[in-house]
């Protein structure tokens, strides 16, 4: 059984991402076009489930089909696109989870909205504390319930998805402007 628990933000995390991403990239390097660490983990100071969240992005997610193996030879699960159309999701840690992958084919709209919450939310103390302070609450309610705890966290996450395009636009407007 997987249980939510939230650790202080940890100054290894870039470095654990670094390093799992210097392992796939021997696995897909003619395939990938970019790496990036998104989710909680990316966000200085935030406290997280200790998950690195891995986003790639990559020529042809039809060549990452042909290697699934080569993934679980890494220690990962293989789970398709897991409920989001255009992706390929691995997982790895079983109920203890260390990392997640999110594989993306370039031009995807998931890559941007992935790149930019952790852009505007590292530029926005006030929104992480807002965030943080639900995930404890949400993690302290549904500890032994991560469906619940992902659901809680779906209508603020959409929040911020819609301030962080505002701010992408604004930033534009006033670069445009100097």
């Amino acid at each position: 059984m997987r249980i939510i628990k939230l650790e202080e933000y940890d100054q290894r995390w870039p470095k654990y991402f670094e390093k799992e991403v210097d392992a796939i990239k021997i696995l897909i390097s003619e395939n990938l076009l970019s790496a990036h660490h998104i989710g909680s983990t990316a966000i200085l100071g935030m406290k997280a489930k200790p998950v690195i969240d891995i986003m790639l992005v990559v020529k042809s997610l039809s060549r990452i089909d042909k290697i699934n193996q080569k993934f679980v030879a890494l220690g990962y699960e293989v789970k398709g696109e897991y409920g989001i159309q255009g992706r390929r999701f691995f997982q790895k840690g079983k109920n203890k989870r260390t990392h997640h992958i999110h594989i993306f084919e370039q031009g995807n709209s998931e890559i941007e909205r992935h790149i930019l919450f952790v852009d505007f939310m590292n530029a926005h103390p006030n929104w992480v504390a807002e965030y943080e302070h639900l995930k404890i609450a949400l993690s302290n309610r549904y500890k032994n319930e991560p469906q619940k705890y992902s659901q809680g966290k779906a209508d603020f996450l959409q929040a911020i998805d819609l301030e962080a395009v505002k701010w992408k636009k604004a930033s534009r407007v006033s670069l445009l402007d100097q």
